[in-house]
């Protein structure tokens, strides 16, 4: 059994300092990492929050994914895809359903299809010129609508490798809307060619 909030708490404190900080993590040593470990700290270790704050659309009539079921790059009769605008990586892609499941009640066809979906995807960002991988990521604490990220990464940029990527494309510049946007509609072509749907 998973330890209760406060005795998994506890058992963080007791590796932290008088300030409730942790010590940094190994990945900041990492060669990809994009922070110096000199001067960076951890933030303190709040107490945990019960009961947790609701996730956005809990209640589907408050989803802002269920407002948008008809909207996206690519569209079947179960599924959307997304480009999330303003990001620092070459392309960002988002796949929700079209009605409102999470992860852990998503009936079992959907699951299937998700999984087919997501090699789709990757395969044709990985296909796009200076995309040398699609990394795929699904968190959900944010929203109860299911989204799962897809996010390409550019040629030669080894230090983007891994668990760090997400972090560099919250610290890179905007990239140019004009190439994702292209980029995002090729993908859509090629999805809707390989599995069906239709480009929107």
């Amino acid at each position: 059994m998973a330890l209760r909030p406060d005795e998994f708490y506890d058992h963080a404190l007791a590796a932290a300092d008088e300030e409730r900080r942790l010590p940094l993590a190994r990945m900041t040593g990492w060669d990809i990492s994009p922070f110096e470990p000199e001067g960076l700290r951890v933030a303190p270790l709040r107490p945990p929050v019960l009961p947790e704050p609701p996730r956005h659309g809990e209640d589907p009539a408050d989803c802002n994914s269920c407002r948008r079921r008809d909207e996206g790059i690519w569209l079947d009769d179960r599924w959307r895809l997304t480009r999330v605008p303003e990001a620092g990586l070459p392309l960002v892609l988002m796949l929700h359903p079209r009605d409102h499941h999470d992860l852990a009640d998503l009936p079992d066809p959907l699951a299937a299809e998700l999984g087919v979906l997501t090699v789709h995807i990757a395969r044709h960002m990985q296909a796009l010129p200076h995309i040398t991988r699609a990394h795929v990521y699904r968190v959900g604490d944010g929203g109860a609508h299911l989204h799962v990220w897809f996010c390409a990464r550019p040629e030669g940029q080894a230090q983007l490798y891994g668990s760090w990527m997400v972090i560099w494309d919250d610290l890179l510049p905007e990239y140019p809307e004009n190439v994702a946007d292209a980029d995002a509609a090729t993908v859509a072509g090629a999805l809707a060619a390989s599995y069906g749907g239709r480009v929107a």
